[in-house]
């Protein structure tokens, strides 16, 4: 199904609450903005504010730039595919596999063209300064995305030159993908942080992209869909790392392949297809876990066996603290 987006102002239609941030009895602030959760047949199980918005993904869509990837001759063992769609803390792991994937491609660092910052992970980033380093393109949280992308050009024979051109036949590719993921044509274009171009769609195109991706090894399972949505379930340690939810939420759900992204987008699909995606107006980030854990109930996402119950509870809420103390918590409005 193709649906026409809508290119309103994200911020100029009916949102509706995500997150209340309660210290005390008293409700001290609210996250409003757009989600829905999408059943196995693609239908809306859960709308909230307005989920036909048009908006910018960010890094939520790179399990959808990897397909692309894929589809063009990218091939990656399990734990380098999955770090092909991360947004990495820059902890050693990431930053060996993102090395690995240039050698593979028979280049080094500096055929990577995203932008230079310190590794995301607050440990990783101590280590890194200690060190005496400063921000490189190799910590850079994309950087295992843009290796992925300088490999695949190797592959096909493309320019490795230009490889962020939204003209390149590699950018032009990926458009294609997420239009046929999503099934929203893509209305819009810009430049994301790492310096790849960043193609619009909506929050339900979103959720339909994730749905699609991770229900592949069962639909799918020689598609290059299956292959991004296996590895990322595999190895969530290599999509984010450390404590951070995309990895939790992986661990605790099998077969689950959930991505964040910067401004308060969040998105998640489930093995049947089911999925949900939001983006917080404020685009903050620290509602993202219990948000998208409520809306995960929603589709009864909890109830298979294998999943960790302690984990997905360790999401539901974040403390507000008071004298370094809980006296509150940031938890789900709906």
């Amino acid at each position: 199904m193709t649906t026409a987006p809508r290119t309103d102002d994200v911020s100029a239609l009916p949102s509706a609450p995500l997150a209340h941030v309660v210290r005390g009895d008293l409700v001290e602030s609210v996250h409003a903005g757009h989600l829905v959760a999408l059943g196995a047949d693609g239908a809306p199980v859960l709308t909230l504010g307005d989920p036909e918005v048009t908006m910018w993904p960010r890094s939520c869509v790179k399990p959808l730039q990897a397909v692309a990837m894929v589809r063009h001759g990218l091939d990656l063992p399990e734990r380098l595919m999955a770090l092909a769609a991360a947004s990495h803390n820059g902890e050693a792991q990431h930053l060996a596999g993102a090395r690995e994937i240039l050698a593979i491609a028979g280049l080094d660092e500096q055929a990577l063209l995203n932008t230079p910052d310190l590794p995301w992970g607050s440990s990783a980033q101590r280590e890194w300064l200690a060190a005496g380093h400063g921000p490189e393109r190799i910590t850079q949280n994309c950087s295992g995305k843009h290796a992925a992308m300088l490999l695949t050009c190797v592959t096909a024979g493309w320019d490795t030159r230009t490889y962020l051109d939204p003209g390149h036949p590699l950018q032009v590719a990926i458009r294609e993908t997420i239009a046929e993921l999503t099934g929203v044509p893509v209305a819009t274009a810009t430049t994301d942080g790492c310096g790849a171009p960043l193609f619009a769609t909506t929050v339900t195109g979103l959720a339909r992209g994730f749905g699609r991706v991770a229900s592949a090894p069962t639909r799918d399972p020689e598609s290059a869909e299956a292959r991004v949505a296996r590895a990322m379930s595999a190895h969530p340690e290599m999509v984010a790392g450390g404590r951070r939810p995309p990895t939790t939420l992986m661990r605790a759900v099998p077969g689950l392949v959930a991505k964040d992204g910067a401004d308060g987008v969040f998105a998640a699909g489930l093995p049947d297809g089911r999925a949900v995606a939001f983006k917080v107006l404020d685009g903050a980030e620290r509602p993202l876990a219990p948000v998208m854990v409520r809306a995960l109930d929603e589709l009864g996402a909890f109830d298979a066996e294998g999943v960790d119950h302690d984990a997905i509870s360790s999401l539901r809420e974040r403390d507000v603290l008071g004298a370094g103390r809980p006296v509150g918590a940031i938890r789900a409005a709906f």
